[in-house]
């Protein structure tokens, strides 16, 4: 409790005073009266210095200091700044154990832990060497052939896990283009995180069949890491966030399913087989399978278990058991907390004040969000909160916005409900000041339709998943849209509005389709704004205000081109846009044709994968010109993931791994995710 509460202040004061002071609030009508709220305002700015000064010997610790602290106490013990984005406080305050250990693999994979924020496995390529044995220092391991019957080792080839022997490169490892010599050391590196998902409603195919995805796309489950228990550790398969191997789970079914692992699946059967609703499968019931053939016939002694498929997520009961529920969790992979996902979102929460708040669950009493809406009736602000990851498949009609009011369709912090829409939903403002929010929700299979006298619309932390129709149709006059760290496909405006569209993705599911537009996809879209995004489409813009630090796939054609400015962006030739200040691709005066083409193409970025669904969607790689990879005005990437700084967390590695090689080694740093 503060020593300078208002309360104990104001108590402080003479008597004579403080009867003043009620009787002049009383004269004026006053709830309080002037001396009192002025010794309120002394008290909270004593309270602010009472805090700063405790804060001081917290600061005296690198575990307990401020985030601003930190370099100063790495200037103590001569950290090297290094200007990346990892976790500055773990790289500082394990410093001198990474120099009493100088040296060894064990430091350089904590380092580059520490450093980048990204899980690391580190290899020495000696060990993997085709070497003559020696009588008195025989190393079994180290043959020179692999066994082609060791199936599960000839899958690891090549990766950071591989047990096999290679002949000796001389080419350099640290520019990546060779591996196996005595002083080389490999850094492997994974960008994707797995994101947990539980108790969520898989894709059913038939009654039998299923896929882990909720919306029925194939997607490879990913291992949540196991934490390791030693620090001379080095990190295995099981330690890092990497996709299950079909062979993997086979092998280690124990390690990656069951509760708190990596898979389970919860079923509830008929057929007269009757168990406690939603217990979960047994390891024993569980067999790693090959799915890519639903149909595919397992062993007879494992005909009788469920059938898993980590490659594809696909999950298949055997012919004699039909459950009538079926709930799974597991993780996926993704670059960052973008889109409808399950991670901290609480921050972004709009602040409820008086409004209404709405809670929906399959426990509470409003179980559907049909109800929630008939609940709050249009009666003031609510915030109608999804309590769960459920699939919710429903038609919500049109939702009615009076003026001067908020309503709020949010998950709640950490969950990633499915809005499964029979029918497209229309939100109809009445009035000045109506807003309508959506926030941590995936919304498939209809569009959202902004209307009427909407003032504001906010989407924030969703996904409409992107596919062939728009996703989002705004024909409300005068409406601000604001689009940020969403994943979003087609959408169609009116010219009245203003569009901004930050840290997020807009995906026409094709570079020639259009992704940004009028009404029907004719004609232009309202004002937009576009930061730290990547566009996959054609975008045509009554005026395009700003874009900075983007990616832009499709032409972009803005109608006004007197207003407006495009800084650090790729914007693909043939745009018409307003000025341009560091955009790519950069083609000189005079050039032909062909050479606009050749410099276009050479600096063409280069993605893991524009299919929305895959871990790596949107994700550029390795090989991304510079031009692209360093483009962003901070000389991070451009597009939708230029925040995360990997450029930087990079070059911050290389910088420290130079204090800490042994003489004579060199190191490469590969990334696997």
């Amino acid at each position: 409790m503060s020593n300078y509460d208002a309360d104990r202040l104001y108590r402080l004061l003479p008597a004579v005073h403080r009867q003043r002071d009620a009787d002049q609030a009383a004269e004026l009508k006053l709830e309080k009266g002037p001396l009192r709220d002025l010794i309120e305002i002394i008290a909270g700015q004593a309270e602010i210095l009472e805090r700063d000064v405790l804060q001081l010997y917290e600061n005296w610790f690198v575990e307990t200091c401020e985030p601003w602290v930190i370099p100063y106490i790495g200037d103590l013990i001569g950290v090297r700044g290094t200007g990346g984005a990892g976790n500055r406080r773990s790289e500082v305050a394990n410093t001198l154990g990474y120099r009493r250990a100088k040296g060894t693999a064990a430091v350089l994979e904590q380092l580059a832990r520490d450093v980048t924020g990204w899980p690391a496995r580190v290899v020495e390529y000696f060990e993997r060497l085709e070497t003559t044995q020696y009588a008195n220092h025989i190393r079994l391991h180290n043959l020179r052939t692999p066994d082609l019957r060791r199936t599960n080792e000839l899958e690891l080839l090549g990766g950071p896990f591989e047990t096999a022997n290679h002949t000796l490169e001389v080419r350099r490892i640290a520019v990546g283009r060779g591996r196996y010599n005595v002083p080389n050391v490999g850094l492997f590196l994974w960008r994707l995180q797995a994101y947990p998902l539980e108790q969520v409603m898989p894709h059913s195919v038939d009654k039998r069949k299923f896929t882990f995805n909720v919306l029925g796309l194939p997607e490879p489950l990913f291992n949540t890491p196991e934490a390791e228990t030693e620090a001379s550790h080095i990190a295995e398969e099981i330690n890092v966030p990497s996709p299950i191997r079909r062979r993997a789970l086979h092998g280690n079914l124990g390690r990656y399913y069951g509760k708190g692992l990596s898979i389970e699946i919860f079923p509830d059967w008929q057929n007269g087989v009757k168990v406690e609703n939603q217990q979960r499968l047994l390891p024993e019931e569980v067999v790693a399978c090959d799915l890519t053939s639903w149909d595919r016939k397992l062993p007879a002694d494992e005909a009788d278990k469920v059938a898993v498929d980590p490659v594809l997520g696909r999950l298949r009961f055997p012919a004699d058991k039909d459950p009538t529920k079926v709930r799974v969790s597991y993780h996926y992979g993704f670059s960052d907390d973008l889109g409808g996902g399950v991670y901290e979102r609480a921050a972004s929460f709009s602040p409820i004040e008086k409004a209404q708040l709405i809670p929906v669950s399959g426990t509470s009493e409003t179980p559907t969000i049909v109800q929630a809406l008939a609940k709050w009736g249009g009666q003031g602000s609510a915030v109608i909160e999804i309590q769960d990851s459920r699939t919710y498949s429903e038609d919500l009609g049109t939702i009615q916005i009076p003026a001067g009011q908020r309503l709020e369709i949010r998950a709640a912090n950490e969950q990633r409900p499915y809005l499964h829409l029979i029918a497209p939903l229309v939100i109809h403002g009445q009035g000045e000041n109506s807003r309508f929010e959506v926030n941590g929700l995936l919304i498939a299979d209809r569009r959202l339709h902004a209307t009427g006298s909407l003032d504001h619309l906010k989407i924030q932390h969703c996904t409409l998943v992107p596919r062939v129709l728009p996703t989002l149709v705004v024909d409300a006059v005068q409406a601000d849209v604001v689009i940020e760290r969403s994943i979003v496909g087609k959408l169609w405006s009116v010219e009245g509005t203003r569009v901004e569209i930050r840290d997020s993705i807009l995906d026409a599911t094709d570079p020639e389709a259009t992704v940004y537009a009028g009404l029907q996809g004719v004609g232009w879209g309202g004002s937009v704004r576009i930061s730290r995004s990547t566009v996959i489409g054609i975008v045509k813009t009554r005026e395009l205000s700003l874009a900075e630090n983007s990616i832009f796939l499709g032409t972009v054609t803005a109608e006004r081109r007197q207003e407006g400015c495009v800084r650090f962006c790729h914007v693909p030739p043939g745009s018409r846009t307003p000025r341009r200040f560091y955009c790519q691709p950069v083609v000189p005066d005079g050039a032909s044709p062909a050479e606009g083409e050749a410099l276009a193409a050479r600096v063409r970025p280069r993605f893991t994968s524009l299919r929305y669904g895959h871990p790596g969607y949107c994700q550029l790689t390795v090989d991304t010109p510079r031009e692209i990879a360093r483009g962003a005005e901070d000389e991070s990437e451009m597009g939708v993931f230029s925040s995360l700084r990997q450029p930087q967390r990079e070059d911050g590695l290389r910088i420290r791994l130079d204090e800490y090689l042994r003489v004579g080694l060199e190191a490469g740093i590969f990334f696997v995710t």
